[in-house]
């Protein structure tokens, strides 16, 4: 699974796993810091939380065509610097108070910003490891690889933003001021992001540079890639039809910081005991993790040692999860915490994806990437379609009878198949997105991948809105909407499969 991959590949996505961290621990408690701190309610968090979704999204296509122009890791250094001005910013306590919106509105716009210049050019770098012919064909397990370091940051934030409030809280800081201790865990990161870019500067040094995609021959403006490009209409064309299915993925997704955290919030009960309760706590989720990979390794070794070695870190794990297992500890489930199933889920399952394509492609019958996104979206609609399941006959929120008593499992299992959603969805999609960009567009392209998860966040707020209504009308017009992109994918498919 990690052999024959190009070496730049680790130290790009380790910096993202930096920055991502930073950004998840951010984004864990922000909608819940907009009602503690400012007291707002759900009605205004909520476009302030998608809006500024949309934005951290939207800018990458600008973040793209300055990159195309002046190079792309000149604008990932810009980006990170500027990221960590605005998570500076947001870390100083202002109250909430007119100071404290203005310095809150300031620091997202730099946030917002920064994460435009460095995301999708980050992306566009990594792709260009696998033109070399010698990973042409690893491009797909390359991205995925990507994406499950990237989330192994996130798997960790929601953690990280609970235990430093409560550490905050333990020193005598208000509650209102202990979120600003879990936005400067996010300056940390981006610092530590900041020392692996440049740290692994030599594996990738030779995709630094700007690329000139034409060159003057006799007053005329020659392509350098005439042959490739000669399809640059159909290309782009085909894409903007990808980014108009997946942004009502991110739609649906992006519920996660929103319907699905006050679902968690108000209806989920809130202390758990037993292996249920286990699954809150974060170093139990990554000894499952030890388990998955080894597991792996055992059956793919190719020396006694390495299958040894594998037996001992799976005997290792089980006996940690022993040890840490108490029948009778009960555990305070904080509607937070459950963001760390996603990115847990994302590492745990890229091995499965990795092996189970893997052995498609050895039979000849791996699908090609449209079909594994159309896929997704049918996933995804099975994921809302589980939550319409275990809504039915739940009070409105505010029912003066209203008990938050919902399993935990019903979001944790939502969660997983969600997953599963995002795995077909999101580091295929961009793999593909890299490899069917016309040359002297890769950065505007990729960018584009990001405006249709802007356009997606920025519709987050509409399930948002609906909040108050009975759960099934939530729940059910997310299933709907990810059935009929699916549908709409799957119509058009054998034009995207031509130029892929």
């Amino acid at each position: 699974m990690f052999e024959g991959q190009p070496k730049g590949l680790w130290a790009l996505a380790l910096a993202n796993t930096g920055e991502r961290f930073g950004y998840y621990t951010m984004l864990a408690v922000f909608v819940l810091f907009l009602g503690e701190n400012f007291g707002f309610s759900n009605q205004i968090s909520s476009p302030i939380y998608s809006c500024f979704l949309g934005f951290v999204y939207f800018l990458p296509l600008v973040g793209g065509m300055a990159a195309d122009r002046w190079g792309y890791s000149r604008m990932v250094v810009i980006g990170m610097f500027v990221m960590l001005f605005g998570y500076l910013l947001l870390s100083v306590p202002l109250g909430g108070g007119m100071a404290g919106i203005v310095a809150m509105a300031a620091a997202l716009a730099l946030v917002c910003l920064g994460t435009g210049l460095f995301k999708g050019n980050l992306q566009v770098m990594i792709g260009d490891l696998y033109q070399d012919p010698r990973y042409a064909d690893k491009r797909d397990a390359g991205f995925s690889l990507f994406y499950m370091l990237i989330n192994v940051g996130a798997l960790f934030a929601p953690t990280a933003a609970i235990r430093m409030m409560d550490w905050a809280v333990g020193m005598g800081f208000s509650k209102a001021d202990a979120y600003h201790f879990a936005f400067a865990v996010a300056c940390v990161s981006v610092v530590v992001s900041i020392l692996i870019y440049y740290g692994g500067l030599a594996t990738f040094r030779h995709v630094t540079e700007v690329k000139k995609t034409a060159v003057q021959k006799n007053g005329q403006e020659v392509e350098a890639h005439a042959a490739e490009e000669s399809d640059t209409k159909e290309r782009i064309i085909c894409l903007c039809l990808v980014y108009a299915v997946v942004l009502f993925f991110w739609m649906a997704f992006h519920q996660n910081g929103l319907t699905l955290t006050w679902f968690a919030s108000e209806y989920t009960y809130r202390l758990s005991r037993g292996w249920e309760a286990m699954m809150f706590d974060v170093t139990n989720l990554v000894a499952v993790i030890f388990i998955v990979f080894a597991l792996f390794s055992l059956f793919n070794g190719k020396t006694l040692k390495a299958r040894a070695v594998s037996v001992a870190v799976i005997a290792a794990s089980l006996g940690f999860l022993w040890y840490k297992y108490d029948p009778e500890a009960i555990v305070r489930v904080d509607a937070p915490i459950f963001q760390h199933f996603n990115p847990c889920f994302v590492v745990m399952l890229t091995p499965v994806s990795i092996a189970f394509f893997g052995w498609l492609a050895a039979k000849g019958k791996e699908p090609k990437a449209p079909v594994k996104i159309g896929l997704g979206m049918l996933v995804a609609a099975g994921a809302y379609l589980l939550m319409l399941v275990g809504s039915i006959g739940l009070p409105l929120p505010n029912h003066p009878f209203h008990v938050a008593d919902v399993t935990p499992n019903l979001l944790v299992s939502t969660y997983f198949v969600l997953t599963i959603a995002e795995l077909l969805l999101s580091p295929i999609g961009i793999s593909f997105v890299t490899k069917v960009s016309p040359e002297k567009y890769k950065g505007m392209m990729m960018g584009g991948w990001f405006v249709a998860t802007a356009l997606g966040n920025m519709l987050v707020g509409i399930p948002g809105m609906m909040w108050g209504v009975p759960l099934v009308y939530v729940w059910g017009t997310l299933t709907g909407i990810c059935l009929l992109a699916s549908l709409f994918i799957f119509s058009i498919i054998r034009k995207l499969n031509k130029v892929s």
